[in-house]
């Protein structure tokens, strides 16, 4: 209802499209796919950074029914082959790379017979089912079409084949293959359907209140849900624009556009937060047209959710808990919530969601405010690609999906999320969540982060480990650490290794990684391998 509206501003491609001109490059891109055979079930990856032919790629692939499977930027050649073999793709849309043309490099590195086959009948030893590769560039390159060949060949398919192609997908259908991102083991495919995620990031936008006049800034990668799902469907769903700041995660870019482009809605973890108000840049630029996003990944010390509201002005922005698994968010606090629920809290179910606690050992539900795993029910994956003993664990046959997540929920079904199942720590007998004493030592002035996580110990199976990244400027020991956290924990929840630091392992999301600080100080304290 609004054709000239925005809907995709790329500001450093210098690409703007109105929702009549979207519409419009969709249908071509969908009509070229045809022209390439591909059926309906068929696989497709993306393999490049966050630009406008992402969000293109994602509706004319969903419009035809040809599954999205999203490659990470910064995948190296084994996780690449892994992917797109476990996926099944049939097709490949790339960059040259992000470097310079390393993803070209390492095509040739799997596929050598690339460069003498036609296009589109590509016989590669290593990935057989691999036909067609797509380039996103104006260089042309043996065996592969370049994204303009495509759109040319769209030209000649009539609208009547589109409209029929449209009308055999199901909204049951599977619309994308998005991997986790294997914290533990190998990635997994979660199978989300395009009922699962339209429903999931309704809920989502309409807690947000957000509506045509809204500008979405995308400061997180498209290839994960949070960037292609939470945000680029939410924007299209309510016909508000989206603004793309830069191709990979750029603090003073996202700031400038959301002063040029007058943004409305930011997003990201604690830590993008954090980035941004760290760039020197910050306190001189506009960020009133600010009023909403969600923050999510990880829990928000309430320094940080103060300046985010009082200083950028975010006043309505919500906290987010979700899992690729559950098609998105499972819970949000809502915008008028106050801001000690908003930082101490993930907020409550969004419709059409159910929530649960259990107990791990015995399937129970426990009482309100007891800790257990939280299970989600409502708009879930269809399971993991070609990995069903995993998805049997993964969600039950009632249909609940089994989070490996922490949790208590109150009478009023506010979640609290305490760690990850596989993060606690069990010293001597004794269950310790690493979050009660990350909340202590977050309160302290002169800590800016702090992540505790277990190392393995011959008598007590687990000793307390703590990585701490200081305010600028400031100075602690360990003995200071020690002693600030005696007065106020139990003797066992003492850290007993302190490590200061800069910076912590992350992925590309902003999500720390606990598990690499854990093999990390495993070799630096020559402790035993569990």
């Amino acid at each position: 209802s609004f054709p000239e509206n925005d809907a995709l501003v790329d500001i450093s491609l210098g690409v703007k499209y109105s929702y009549r001109e979207f519409l419009k490059m969709v249908n071509r891109l969908a009509k070229g796919f045809l022209t390439l055979g591909l059926k309906p079930g068929d696989h497709a990856a993306l393999w490049f950074s966050n630009r406008w032919e992402w969000i293109v790629c994602q509706f004319a692939l969903a419009k035809i029914g040809v599954v999205l499977i999203s490659v990470d930027p910064q995948s190296k050649l084994q996780q690449l082959e892994y992917l797109l073999k476990q996926s099944d793709s049939c097709t490949l849309i790339l960059m040259t790379g992000l470097k310079g043309s390393e993803y070209l490099e390492m095509i040739d590195q799997l596929c050598p017979e690339a460069g003498q086959s036609i296009p589109g009948q590509l016989n590669c030893a290593s990935l057989p089912g691999l036909k067609n590769l797509i380039l996103i560039s104006d260089q042309t390159i043996g065996g592969m079409f370049t994204w303009q060949e495509i759109l040319g060949k769209g030209k000649d398919v009539s609208d009547t084949l589109l409209a029929e192609r449209e009308d055999s997908c199901r909204t049951e259908d599977v619309a994308t293959i998005l991997y986790t991102s294997g914290t533990t083991g190998s990635p997994k495919g979660v199978m989300s359907t395009h009922f699962g995620m339209i429903n999931a990031t309704l809920g989502s936008a309409e807690n947000q209140r957000l509506n045509h006049k809204d500008r979405l800034c995308l400061s997180v990668p498209l290839s994960h849900m949070f960037g292609c799902i939470c945000i680029a469907l939410a924007a299209i769903i309510k016909g508000a624009a989206l603004i793309i700041p830069s191709d990979t995660f750029d603090p003073r870019k996202i700031l400038e556009s959301i002063e040029k482009e007058r943004c409305t809605a930011i997003y990201g973890s604690p830590n993008v937060f954090i980035s941004l108000m760290e760039d020197p840049q910050y306190p001189t630029l506009d960020m009133k047209s600010l009023r909403t996003g969600i923050m999510g990944g990880a829990q928000c010390p309430m320094e940080v959710m103060k300046k985010v509201v009082e200083e950028m002005g975010a006043r309505e922005i919500v906290i987010g808990y979700g899992q690729t698994e559950s098609s998105s968010w499972i819970t949000e606090t809502r915008p008028d919530d106050p801001l000690d629920l908003r930082v101490s809290t993930v907020g409550r179910p969004l419709p059409n969601v159910e929530v649960k606690i259990i107990d791990p050992k015995t399937g129970e539900e426990v009482p309100s405010g007891t800790a257990g795993e939280l299970c989600a029910r409502g708009l879930n994956m269809k399971g993991y690609y070609k990995m069903p003993a995993a998805t049997e664990k993964a969600l039950d046959r009632e249909g609940w999906l089994h989070t490996g997540d922490l949790a208590t929920m109150d009478q009023k079904g506010y979640v609290r999320t305490t760690g990850r199942l596989k993060e606690v720590i069990t010293k001597g007998g004794e269950v310790i969540f690493p979050t009660e004493i990350e909340e202590l030592l977050f309160a302290h002035p002169h800590i800016l982060n702090v992540q505790i996580f277990g190392v393995p110990d011959k008598d007590l199976d687990e000793e307390v480990a703590a990585w701490i990244k200081l305010e600028e400027g400031a100075e602690l020991t360990e003995q200071e650490i020690v002693g600030y956290c005696k007065k106020r924990l139990p003797e066992s929840h003492l850290p007993r290794y302190i490590k200061f630091v800069k910076e912590f392992p992350m992925t590309p999301l902003g999500k720390i990684q606990k598990f690499k600080m854990r093999e990390i100080a495993i070799m630096e304290y020559g402790l035993p391998k569990t």
